[in-house]
């Protein structure tokens, strides 16, 4: 390897020019998601059986923003109304959220967690967090300080490109 940290030789496997650093960070990424994608199901289960994977993720985001407009959640994930509509009315029948008029523009509402809901969902991620923390054990503190570090420096990049 050269001081850059690329192959200058051609590898059979990938082709000449490749960056080995770049294929192993896909490779390792496409593992994570893969895995994650899995955990996110069974999450989403643990909350409630008929909650969906995608609805987790919603769970998780008023948790951390508090209530917001559907809007802003459709904008903030990507997806448009009709697809946040339905999500948010699966998350209401099973009790999870719930809307109330936005003080700020009686036309629209916002949606919040329930009592249920957030009991619910500090459940599973406290018990996906004793998950992380058995799995990381053998980790020193410093490398599970920067593994957090860099991840938030790459979803930072993300959602500035985004």
């Amino acid at each position: 390897m050269h001081e850059s940290g690329t192959e200058s030789e051609a590898d059979p496997k990938y082709g000449s020019g490749v960056d080995h650093e770049f294929l192993a960070l896909e490779r390792e990424l496409a593992v994570f998601l893969r895995r994650a994608r899995a955990t996110s199901g069974e999450m989403a289960r643990e909350v409630h059986p008929d909650l969906e994977p995608a609805a987790y993720g919603l769970l998780v985001r008023l948790e951390e923003a508090g209530q917001q407009r559907a809007t802003e959640l459709a904008g903030y994930f990507g997806v448009g109304k009709a697809t946040m509509s339905r999500q948010l009315r699966a998350l209401e029948e099973l009790g999870l959220v719930a809307r109330e008029p936005d003080p700020a523009d009686g036309r629209a509402s916002l949606v919040r967690l329930t009592d249920e809901g957030r009991s619910r969902f500090r459940r599973v991620r406290d018990a996906r967090r004793d998950r992380y923390m058995s799995k990381l054990a053998g980790w020193d503190r410093g490398e599970v300080a920067e593994l957090a570090r860099l991840l938030h420096h790459l979803n930072q990049r993300a959602e500035s490109e985004g």
